[in-house]
């Protein structure tokens, strides 16, 4: 996810590239001999120092020496090329990306009419141009961003979805549902090989078990063509396009019938087909669809959205687990059920080997599953004062002065609307005072419009966020040093008067922080310079803080595996390598409180295992969907074997042709579903692995900045997320908004989410 840690980041308004202090700050000399993508970079530094000549004057070497190619290579799309194909177009990309750097360039200096012919040249003849936003790991449509600009200019709002009522959902109606409520599939046929990668189940008869498991699925692949509802949709229209197309719609029936007879892996087949009975709420279809994935399917494998392997059947032993927990009038547990992917943490699924436990259904009670009893500890990790204590049944707690400590976190980052770190004009939240009354504003002077009114009635008074967030539970945030100013009173005051702790990081790098690199090379993990220079940045932070009572770990990086200003997704090794450096020093410097690192899920974990044994705890930034984290906590403590922490997660509070109200349930619902399965993993918990210490949920309020124009609560969404409504919409996830925006940074709508942590921090 986006950031807004480092106000040091200066970049376009829709991030195509990040020019940190000191990257492209001085003009050109020369454009000639420069490629495209240099006049894409020189564009944006222009842009940025509202160098408006020099920007001209790029645009017309850039026609002058790329346009006829870029012309070239448009001609030869119908439609945005495949992802693996996108290089094979970069000239025409770049040439759109400038034109489009020029068009904002005329568009912020008041030049209306020459803004939207420019923009609307580049909807019309650089239809699918694309460029790279390294902050998302994703490509973002000129054409697209161009129509917003025109629309911001005319003052239209691009899209009203969610703001009206829409038709409502169709949910499947099977012909024939099965004969038993749950299956058990040793009736059926012969388990071989469990827990191990020889796994297999043979069926002893495949009508008895297709009759069991009823219509639509495996092995019940006919009765689906004899529903007579499969024709009508036919004939109704409802049935044109790809499955794919069916994912997120709320015609489910459509959906249903898509999916049970699309040609594909048979596993991914089932998934989605257990999606639609699970939407429609029909939980029992949904755990068959499921399970049967487990056990007939657990080998099979897809591909993200971001070109990652998935698994399956890992997503669907967490959905029934969370499908039972949701759902305790259901009167089922699910045992014994797992599937592990040695190597399965990288890029190549040709090395994967799966250990398949199927586990059984069976009558009982989530809630009757307990908790187990302490056992003796076994080791300690980390500081005196805060640690984490692994007991002898190989489960890890964290504590704090001796007590067991649950991480309830919070991002959090109050941004005004109207400010961006894109224009250079985000204030630091710690000593911002709009209204001159010596307090900072959102910490102390936020107030919550409870009937949603815009307006500040008179029992709606000034209560501050750090009040809001003690009221909900929260214990700790987490909190980036690097390009800040540390308000240490204000930090003080939180944990003294509010009972909140800090966790504070170092980028380590990221973004080019504290390495003193150029952004066009990015921080290098075996470069000498680069690397003393990252050490004094922490060790700066570690001798400034570490006797604050309100520190409660030092964390290291965020997601730096994913690159972005440095090459740890290139040299993976050396970057873990020179983690563990820094964890040491750290520990020579502080021998209070313990190490974490900020990793992008689970990515290269067998490299940090190996080469990062002193870090103490394993943290990640993770968005794997509302029913947790999966196969995540049984990847760290078979390979890693430290305690984890979930150091983002969340979920938007907006999603497409869906009411507002619906889609902050929704949200709700995500964040509900993460936080039980966090919960369900820790210490003494005899449901999970016993390893979860807590998370931090992202975000707090709101930010208004991130999509496009700053002053706009934009509903555009550019990339596929797993969420209710299907796509990222990284300006809703605040577990609070900010109204209209007229009361910022003061106001605060407390969504449901807020109130469902309430109900989980406070039990």
């Amino acid at each position: 996810m986006r950031n807004t840690f480092c106000s040091k980041i200066v970049v376009s308004s829709v991030m195509t590239f990040a020019l940190c202090s000191g990257a492209w700050a001085q003009p050109q000399e020369s454009l000639s001999g420069k490629s495209s993508t240099d006049l894409v970079k020189m564009a944006w530094s222009a842009s940025n120092r509202s160098a408006f000549e020099e920007l001209q004057a790029i645009v017309v070497q850039l026609r002058s020496a790329f346009e006829e190619q870029a012309i070239a290579q448009t001609v030869l799309l119908s439609g945005f090329p495949d992802r693996d194909k996108i290089e094979d177009f970069k000239v025409m990309n770049d040439f759109a990306v400038v034109l489009f750097v020029h068009a904002e360039a005329l568009m912020h200096t008041g030049k209306t009419e020459e803004a939207i012919k420019a923009f609307e040249a580049i909807i019309t003849q650089y239809p699918y141009a694309q460029s790279w936003d390294p902050s998302r790991g994703s490509y973002w449509s000129v054409a697209e961003k161009s129509h917003a600009s025109i629309q911001a200019m005319k003052g239209l709002d691009e899209e009203a979805e969610g703001s009206s009522s829409h038709a409502p959902e169709t949910v499947p109606v099977l012909s024939r549902k099965g004969k038993v409520r749950v299956v058990d599939y040793s009736r059926f046929g012969t388990f071989s090989g469990i827990g191990t990668k020889d796994y297999s189940f043979r069926m002893r008869s495949l009508s008895e078990l297709a009759d069991a498991v009823g219509e639509g699925i495996y092995p019940n692949t006919g009765d689906v063509y004899k529903n007579p509802r499969f024709k009508a949709l036919f004939r109704e229209g409802r049935q044109e396009g790809s499955h794919w197309d069916y994912v997120n719609t709320k015609d489910l029936e459509a959906a249903y019938f898509k999916w049970a007879t699309a040609a594909e892996n048979p596993g991914v087949k089932l998934f989605y087909m257990a999606l639609v009975f699970e939407k429609a709420k029909m939980y029992l279809q949904a755990i068959k669809a499921y399970h049967a994935l487990v056990v007939h399917f657990p080998t099979s494998s897809g591909v993200t959205y971001w070109h990652t392997p998935w698994y399956p059947a890992q997503a669907a032993v967490a959905k029934i687990k969370n499908i039972l927990r949701q759902n305790p009038q259901l009167g089922l547990v699910y045992r014994d059920a797992k599937v592990r992917v040695h190597n399965g943490n990288d890029s190549d699924t040709g090395n994967d080997v799966f250990l398949v436990w199927p586990g059984v259904i069976q009558k009982g009670s989530t809630a009757k599953i307990g908790r187990m009893e302490p056992s003796a500890v076994s080791l300690t990790r980390g500081g005196k004062q805060v640690n984490f204590v692994k007991y002898a049944n190989g489960h890890w707690q964290m504590q704090v002065d001796g007590k067991p400590f649950m991480i309830k976190g919070i991002t959090y980052a109050p941004t005004k609307i109207g400010q961006s770190p894109d224009k250079g004009t985000l204030a630091n939240w710690m000593f911002e005072d709009t209204n001159d009354n010596g307090k900072p504003d959102g910490p102390y002077d936020s107030w919550v419009d409870r009937n949603r009114n815009g307006i500040q009635d008179a029992n709606e008074p000034v209560v501050g966020d750090f009040q809001l967030m003690k009221e909900m539970g929260a214990n700790a945030l987490r909190v980036y040093h690097n390009g800040n100013q540390i308000n240490r009173e204000l930090l003080r005051e939180l944990h003294a008067k509010y009972g909140i702790y800090v966790a504070m990081g170092d980028f380590l790098g990221k973004y080019t922080l504290g390495s003193g690199a150029e952004w066009s090379v990015g921080a290098d993990y075996e470069n000498p310079v680069h690397k003393a220079r990252m050490m004094e940045s922490v060790e700066s932070m570690v001798n400034s803080y570490k006797d604050e009572p309100f520190i409660l770990m030092w964390i290291l990086g965020n997601e730096n595996n994913y690159g972005v200003g440095c090459n740890a997704d290139k040299k993976p090794e050396q970057y873990y390598r020179f983690v563990n450096e820094v964890a040491k020093r750290i520990k020579e410097l502080d021998p209070n409180h313990p190490v974490a690192i900020v990793n992008g899920d689970a990515q290269f974990l067998e490299l940090f295992s190996q080469f990062a044994p002193d870090v103490d705890v394993f943290g990640a930034n993770v968005y794997r969907g509302d029913y947790g984290f999966g196969s995540f906590w049984d990847d760290i403590k078979t390979i890693a074997d430290r305690p984890a922490f979930i150091s983002e997660y969340g979920a938007p509070a907006h999603s497409r042709r869906t009411p507002r109200e619906q889609a902050e349930r929704e949200q709700a619902d995500y964040h509900r579903g993460n936080w039980m399965d966090i919960e369900a993993n820790s210490a003494f918990s005899a449901e999970g692995e016993g390893n979860a210490v807590g998370g931090f949920a992202f975000e707090w309020a709101d930010e208004w900045w991130k999509n496009y124009e700053p002053m706009k609560h934009d509903t555009k969404a550019d990339v596929i997320g797993p969420f209710a409504g299907g796509f990222y919409y990284e300006e809703w996830f605040g577990l609070t908004g900010q109204g209209n925006g007229q009361h910022s940074p003061f106001l605060r709508e407390l969504r449901e989410a807020y109130f469902a942590y309430q109900r989980m921090w406070k039990k």
